[in-house]
């Protein structure tokens, strides 16, 4: 359980520094420019709060690891991690429909973590 629970948290600990590196692999704000402000501003916001859940879930599953599998809200979070990835996954389909290696590679990863994620709740 412990290992599996240690992967999740490898997995949200990287994917935060993927959305660490948005401003230099996008070139925010440059490329944004040819937005609203408004929309300049949710999409960075809405990143930094990304990667603060990305982080907070990374901790809880290395500090938490006995909770998160064994009690109801813990199970729930592992439930709803699960869920995210695979809406995100959902969500490359509709919104990023590019014919990229690594378009494919992110939605491998995001399938990945809907698998970790939900692994513990089976185990």
């Amino acid at each position: 359980m412990d290992a599996m629970l240690l992967a999740c948290a490898l997995h949200s600990f990287a994917f935060a520094v993927f959305h660490l590196a948005f401003w230099k692999l996008f070139r925010w704000p440059e490329t944004l420019q040819g937005t609203t402000l408004a929309n300049r501003a949710i999409i960075q916001i809405a990143n930094v709060q990304l990667v603060w859940v990305f982080l907070l879930v990374g901790a809880l599953c290395l500090l938490f690891p006995d909770e998160l599998a064994t009690t109801p809200l813990g199970r729930a979070l592992l439930a709803g991690m699960s869920l995210f990835w695979l809406i995100r996954l959902a969500g490359q389909f509709v919104w990023l429909r590019v014919n990229h290696w690594l378009a494919h590679l992110l939605s491998v990863l995001f399938a990945l973590g809907a698998v970790l994620f939900a692994l513990p709740l089976f185990a």
